[in-house]
């Protein structure tokens, strides 16, 4: 009776250890496609990263390319402001110095005109002289 009993138990035993070990099975299964799924999340994950990196690599590049367009772009302006400030500058002086050439031509001019107004008077009250002159003298 006694081994009848300990055969029932064993046999027990050996079911409960059957399940457990299609338990473990079942176990080791789930464990072996999570660590799959892991992995496959994982990859992407440094994929979808490297990618990450890449476009913000691409975005810098960009920026930085656009930074030197945009500083060149300015110190060419800077250039071609300085060289139009000097060129007003000389135009500025031109103008200047050929105000002061007609000023002084004009005056000049003033200074011829009025000679020869004076020189024409002259003449003119020595002809009116002499007419008087050869009025009275005939």
């Amino acid at each position: 009776r006694k081994l009848d009993s300990t055969s029932a138990q064993n046999i027990e035993f050996l079911q409960v250890i059957a399940k457990r070990e299609e338990s473990i099975h079942q176990c080791q299964l789930r464990l072996e496609e999570k660590s799959r799924e892991c992995s496959s999340l994982a990859r992407q994950l440094e994929m979808a990263i490297e990618d990450a990196k890449r476009q913000v690599e691409q975005a810098r590049e960009r920026a930085v390319s656009r930074e030197r367009a945009a500083q060149s772009k300015m110190l060419d302006l800077e250039t071609e402001l300085s060289r139009n400030k000097t060129e007003l500058n000389q135009l500025h002086r031109n103008k200047e110095d050929a105000e002061r050439r007609y000023e002084s031509r004009l005056q000049d001019l003033r200074d011829r005109l009025e000679q020869s107004e004076s020189t024409n008077r002259s003449m003119q009250n020595y002809v009116q002289f002499l007419k008087s002159s050869y009025d009275n003298v005939f």
